[in-house]
């Protein structure tokens, strides 16, 4: 266990805490607003009405994360997270219609560079009186789960949230046309991202990661082979969702790739195999609470599941409850199961692999949310247990509103694990501490 390491009295810090120091002082003036930060996850937008007048919004923040631990792939990181961000979003009507920008500016101190990204640019338009029409970059999401993902595959930030960044940057743009079909019995959502767009998964620039070809945790910079950029390797996803009384339900279907590039060639170079999917969710109230069920078939490149290079098919389900405990304290529950197809074929053919996954991966997760002092300070802890993989991942935080402008959040990633190739497990290493503070306008 290597010492802990304190960001007061590291000498590398020193640059970065007075760019912060002064960064903050240059937004003081700026015009303060009720808008101190956006945790929707929902792509439900705007309600403006068609003759509002543009509309900006932004925040500056810095972030500051450091581990717990030395990572022996990555001796010389003792950061895990060093940003200083800015971002600026404006909103707008033209007749009708309505665009949306949002654009992110930050210093990374971690990878060392100035990167800007476009979050959003797109155009909301209006074909008829029951359809809707998004096209441009845009933040997609749909399905039930807190923090886990069945039908929902749009691409994911995994290096941002394990970082500590805000948790909206867990979802990651796309550009893609989406079309909305509304009537009183259900609705009909199609979207069609022309480009695969994969996550933003740990590729050894970071974090490190475990390779099972050579048994061992590598920082070597994964770079995959990505699909051929062609029309037949777009991604569609379709959902048809309405309400019956009080309980939403909804069914899905996606034609893609998988998001991470969990198969190989015959050389050993990681691709992304295609998949499609299909499944159902319902929500509703329950007793004193909500409860929710949702379930998917992932069905791959390898229909028999005899090929140890490719994921076999798959079914996940998931069922979660939420309810207030006492008051300002709400508590929630998941239980969430993949469960590996033809496993006997695989066990056949991998050469008696001794990280071969688990027939039945199962993970429990724990939300408690605490709101105090007229909900400016709030107090958070999400952790994610498999009893299977036997590791663990907690995310504690700590959430300060000073008044509509500025927030801090304090918080930790610590990941815990028996085994060095399960997913939570392999990055015991990456454990940290870290804290945003931002200044809204």
């Amino acid at each position: 266990m290597s010492e802990c390491f304190t960001p007061v009295t590291d000498r590398r810090l020193q640059p970065l805490v007075l760019a912060v120091t002064l960064a903050l002082g240059s937004v003081q003036p700026l015009l303060a607003s009720d808008d101190w930060g956006d945790d929707s996850w929902s792509d439900d937008r705007w309600g403006e009405e068609a003759n509002a007048s543009p509309r900006w919004h932004g925040f500056v923040e810095t972030a500051i994360g450091a581990r717990l631990d030395e990572d022996p792939a990555l001796p010389d990181d003792d950061l895990s997270l060093a940003d200083l961000r800015a971002q600026l979003e404006i909103s707008d009507y033209v007749g009708e219609n309505r665009y949306s920008l949002k654009a992110d500016l930050y210093a990374d101190g971690v990878e060392h560079g100035l990167h800007g990204e476009l979050r959003e640019a797109l155009l909301d338009l209006g074909p008829s009186q029951n359809t809707d029409l998004r096209i441009g970059q845009q933040i997609l999401t749909w399905g039930t789960g807190d923090l886990l993902f069945i039908n929902d595959l749009f691409p994911k930030d995994w290096v941002s949230y394990f970082a500590g960044r805000d948790d909206q940057y867990l979802k990651a743009p796309s550009a893609s046309a989406k079309l909305s079909y509304y009537n009183d019995k259900a609705n009909l959502d199609l979207v069609w991202t022309p480009r695969f767009t994969a996550d933003r998964f740990l590729d050894g620039e970071r974090f490190s990661y475990f390779n099972a070809m050579s048994g061992q945790q590598t920082s070597a910079h994964l770079v995959p082979i990505d699909p051929e950029d062609t029309p037949d390797n777009g991604e569609l996803a379709l959902r048809l969702y309405g309400t019956v009384d009080s309980t939403e339900w909804a069914l899905y279907a996606y034609r893609g790739f998988w998001k991470q590039p969990n198969a190989l060639t015959a050389g050993g170079d990681a691709y992304f195999s295609r998949l499609d999917t299909f499944g159902a969710s319902v929500r509703g109230n329950l007793g004193a609470g909500i409860a929710n069920a949702e379930f998917g078939w992932y069905e791959g490149e390898d229909s028999r599941g005899d090929d140890p290079r490719v994921p076999n098919d798959q079914l996940r389900v998931l069922f979660g409850y939420e309810q207030e405990l006492v008051a300002k304290l709400t508590g929630s529950l998941q239980y969430y199961q993949e469960w590996i197809q033809d496993y006997s074929a695989l066990t056949r053919t991998d050469g008696n692999s001794p990280y071969r996954p688990d027939e039945h991966r199962h993970v429990w997760t724990l939300r408690l949310t605490y709101r105090m002092l007229q909900d400016n300070l709030i107090l958070s802890w999400f952790n994610y247990w498999s009893p299977s993989d036997e590791d663990l991942f907690m995310r504690p935080s700590v959430s300060y509103r000073f008044d509509d402008s500025t927030s801090l959040v304090m918080g930790a990633n610590v990941f815990s694990g028996n085994k060095a190739h399960t997913f939570f497990g392999q990055f015991e290493d990456a454990s940290s501490v870290y804290a945003r503070l931002r200044y809204s306008f």
